[in-house]
């Protein structure tokens, strides 16, 4: 049910900016020759109070008219990135050209990063506005999903958690849902729903490519685009549980029953501080496959195509941002807890002797040996199983470097171009034809499947890839452009997120 608040009560609204779903008729707002639908439930209740934990309810049918104005709240999460935050949060947003074309158009839909903890989609960047003008033909979609410990946290085995099996992935199933309600409404606002694209970075990423492995999310969906991130961006059983039992200890709680009383900013913060970087979605063999790579070995997704990769230095953009002493403090702990345990000595010699090769900086060999375990390697191992598999993927390798002398070709840095915000890019612009061109690819595989006319398929003799360099968009084997080195770092991607 939709918020009262938001009703509209006769006919008093534009008739020309309200389109029909199941669950109302959303009014939306125009802005040039673009409209745009903000804050559109995707579910019948929200998963607040009682709801928290479960599963998402879906839509009820609803024949009231109701404001689609603005951006609805983000899933809680650290309150410095935004004010307007709640355990009710799964809203979506449409963006479509004002025309009256009976013609069906392709469907993006964006689902954001932020390692599986923050983000929205209220954010100024993610406003598809620009996108619109620039592909009149293309509806966008993006959507919010639970974060954090409200979609990502195992109660399964505690004393009283049998009640809530799948706490673990609500997140992904959030997601689900959402392409649900795309798959059943889009077609009022124009759009094709049998030439969907999903589409995301970074945990995004991470979340498109493990959507085609969850039981009946394939039917939403034609496509993949998937920015630095795969199914390897996820916690096995054990580790799950082990991160429910720590935090439960940092809250004093035993049961769920305990946790259902802690406030949801308690349940942030306090996992903020007792398991940073350790919720992810689970490979439970529930919901995900317990190995997500031989799943695709295996053809899972044999009918979705993919277009996918990486960029050269994805962990400089952590060193930039929390700074490279916090940095070098984090990289020391995590090798600590897991890199010492899981590593044999031969391969820690292996990854050694690779991050030290031409390391410049003293932060340079952690950098390299995360960017390539939680990224790189990851991306590549995506476009090999899904090969195999008997599907396809198109491959790309990021190199363009920003002004600044830590990012260079940083995680997230592309993201300002294909979302045509280059106002927001930090330093200098990159150049217009290069953007513009980034973006073309991106869209004509929206469109057909197809990238571009000379970017080959991944293949498992010559591993071609697309190399996005500003000023030189052009095919190449890997081993010309050596993303990997596949003696020394590629079997990371069997330790997941390191």
């Amino acid at each position: 049910m939709f918020d009262d608040n938001k009703r509209i009560s006769g006919d008093d609204y534009d008739k020309s900016l309200a389109v029909k779903c199941i669950n109302g008729t959303f009014v939306g707002t125009k802005t040039e020759n673009v409209l745009s639908y903000k804050g559109i439930p995707f579910v019948g209740r929200q998963p607040a109070g009682a709801l928290r934990w479960k599963a998402p309810e879906d839509v009820k049918p609803d024949n009231g008219v109701y404001e689609a104005f603005h951006f609805e709240k983000w899933s809680v999460q650290d309150l410095s990135l935004i004010d307007d935050q709640g355990e009710d949060c799964l809203y979506l947003n449409v963006w479509k050209a004002d025309d009256v074309s009976a013609v069906k158009r392709p469907v993006m839909v964006w689902i954001h990063g932020g390692a599986f903890v923050s983000g929205g989609t209220g954010f100024e960047l993610f406003d598809c506005t620009n996108l619109v003008k620039e592909n009149p033909d293309v509806i966008f979609v993006t959507i919010q999903y639970r974060l954090g410990v409200l979609g990502f946290l195992h109660l399964s085995h505690l004393a009283d958690g049998k009640d809530y099996p799948d706490a673990q992935n609500l997140g992904l199933l959030d997601q689900k849902m959402a392409l649900k309600w795309v798959h059943e409404n889009i077609a009022a606002f124009g759009g094709d729903p049998d030439n969907v694209t999903i589409w995301g970075e970074s945990a995004g990423a991470g979340s498109v490519t493990m959507q085609p492995l969850i039981k009946g999310s394939r039917q939403y969906f034609k496509k993949v685009i998937a920015q630095s991130g795969a199914p390897g961006q996820s916690n096995s059983l054990e580790e799950s549980i082990a991160t429910t039992n720590d935090l439960m200890k940092a809250l004093g709680c035993k049961t769920v029953a305990d946790l259902m009383k802690v406030d949801a900013r308690t349940l942030v913060d306090t996992a903020e501080k007792a398991v940073r970087f350790r919720i992810f979605p689970v490979r439970d063999g529930r919901i995900l496959p317990l190995n997500p790579w031989e799943a695709y070995e295996n053809g899972a997704a044999r009918d979705i195509v993919f277009l996918q990769g990486c960029n050269k230095d994805e962990m400089n953009c952590f060193v930039s941002d929390w700074g490279v002493d916090a940095f070098k403090i984090w990289a020391a702990e995590r090798k600590t807890k897991k890199y010492a345990h899981l590593l044999t000595d031969e391969e820690r010699e292996k990854i050694d002797s690779y991050c030290k090769e031409g390391a410049v900086e003293d932060w340079d060999p952690d950098s390299r040996l995360f960017g390539h375990s939680w990224f790189i390697d990851g991306a590549i191992k995506l476009s090999e199983s899904q090969t195999m598999g008997g599907g396809k993927s198109y491959t790309y390798f990021y190199r363009v470097e920003s002004s600044n002398p830590i990012l260079k070709s940083a995680h997230f840095e592309e993201v300002p171009i294909v979302f045509a915000h280059p106002e927001l890019i930090e330093g200098r612009q990159y150049d217009a034809a290069f953007c513009r061109a980034m973006r073309r690819m991106w869209v004509q595989f929206a469109r057909t499947g197809v990238p571009a006319p000379n970017w080959p398929l991944y293949d498992l003799k010559d591993k071609k890839v697309m190399v996005l360099d500003e000023f030189d968009i052009h095919p190449a084997k890997e081993s010309e452009v050596k993303i990997v080195d596949w003696d020394r770092s590629y079997f990371l991607t069997k330790y997941y997120m390191l």
